[in-house]
């Protein structure tokens, strides 16, 4: 087997490195043991939880000053590629509670440490808006969301919501767009509904919750991305929380990829199809697709990890990140899920009937990797965007 650039590209410090995937690493056999539960059950059993919280995964992105590791973007990668290489619902809801606690950045200390000061802190959003009309003190907050993966292991809930003022006129930034505004609540002032028979990633319990006329008050609300409101001046909160979500996305898929190809690698090995005197691995056209996927998955995690460490020295130098930067993380991050499919969707096609089977590892991570890349951050209109950029053209996206 070629050697890979697992735990050498991206990251400078390799110390750091080792330790973190190499707790990934420890947990792993656990959560693939789980993983047939995790799917039935729709959510993460309480031992899986548990050993990620012992190894403080679910703190990988949370600022030192409350106890978290402050991860560089390159360590982290492959953190979340370890983890769902052994399943990835789990490693989606690790994601998601890690890009929740980049709020810590935001919020005023004694708030980020009520929220996250328990070392079993975990906060689950949905990407959708409700509504949050400004009251003394805070917002009264209406609306429902969905998609809010690890609600069933969240200890808070955070909520996206377009600001009015009290006379119901729409708050406004300096450009005229609608004023956003995140509201953080504990889980039980919420109600949900169970919404999640899906396709894939069915562990991750992403359900819909409701709030009616909630008072929440003004220091538990930020606003993403908005610089008035980081008080951390660390390079990790100088890089978009928006992207920091997609490179958790793009370690899933690259950790589904690697673990689908991998099994077929072990399948070509000792398959012999029916009506045919050869196993797999002597079949040129085999020989061909396993040299392209390994090529693609290896070119498109690397890429990733390049971009990520030039991110990640321009934010600790003190610089701005410029519009040229992200849109080659932008680039990077649908491009992971792009080749990750393609590596999924060959492997599972040469694998012939033996995909199909659950005994098997082919057909729920065929499933997994097909609802990954429906999500936002790997949609081919992302490439749109930079194309946008390379042309001259004003992006149409904040995000970019």
């Amino acid at each position: 087997m070629l050697e890979r650039f697992s735990d050498r590209s991206g990251d400078p410090d390799q110390t750091a490195a080792s330790d973190w995937v190499a707790r990934a690493r420890e947990v792993a056999p656990l959560i693939a043991g789980a993983a047939d539960r995790i799917e039935r059950e729709r959510a993460l059993p309480e031992e899986v939880v548990s050993a990620l919280h012992e190894r403080e995964l679910f703190r990988l992105l949370l600022p030192a000053s409350c106890g978290g590791a402050e991860l560089q973007p390159g360590v982290y990668l492959q953190v979340i590629e370890e983890i769902a290489k052994a399943d990835a619902s789990t490693a989606w809801c690790l994601g998601q509670g890690c890009g929740g606690t980049i709020a810590a950045a935001y919020l005023k200390p004694d708030v980020a440490r009520e929220i996250f000061g328990d070392r079993r802190a975990v906060v689950a959003s949905g990407p959708s808006f409700g509504k949050a009309v400004a009251v003394d003190g805070g917002y009264r907050v209406n609306g429902t969301w969905g998609f809010a993966s690890g609600s069933n292991h969240a200890t808070w809930l955070a909520a996206h919501c377009l600001v009015s003022e009290a006379d119901g006129a729409p708050r406004l930034y300096p450009d005229g767009t609608p004023f956003e505004r995140t509201m953080f609540f504990p889980k039980d002032r919420a109600s949900f509904a169970d919404i999640w028979q899906v396709m894939g990633l069915r562990g991750t319990g992403s359900n819909q919750y409701t709030v009616t006329d909630l008072l929440v008050p003004e220091d538990y609300s930020y606003t993403r991305e908005w610089p008035a409101d980081r008080r951390e001046t660390g390079p990790l909160y100088r890089i978009s929380n928006y992207h920091m979500f997609g490179v958790a996305f793009a370690g899933v898929a690259l950790g589904i990829g690697r673990a689908t190809l991998d099994a077929f690698i072990t399948l070509a090995r000792e398959k012999a199809p029916r009506n045919s005197p050869q196993i797999l691995r002597e079949n040129a056209s085999i020989q061909l697709l396993t040299g392209l996927a390994e090529t693609r998955l290896q070119s498109a995690r690397t890429f990733l990890l390049q971009v990520l460490r030039d991110l990640w020295d321009t934010a600790a130098r003190g610089e701005t990140i410029t519009l040229d930067q992200r849109a080659s993380l932008r680039m990077a991050i649908t491009n992971s899920s792009y080749q990750a499919r393609d590596v999924v969707d060959a492997a599972y096609q040469a694998s012939g009937a033996t995909a199909i089977f659950e005994k098997n590892p082919f057909e729920r991570r065929f499933r997994d990797m097909h609802t990954v890349s429906q999500q936002v951050q790997a949609h081919a209109s992302n490439f749109e965007l930079v194309g946008q950029h390379l042309l001259g053209l004003q992006p149409k996206h904040k995000y970019l």
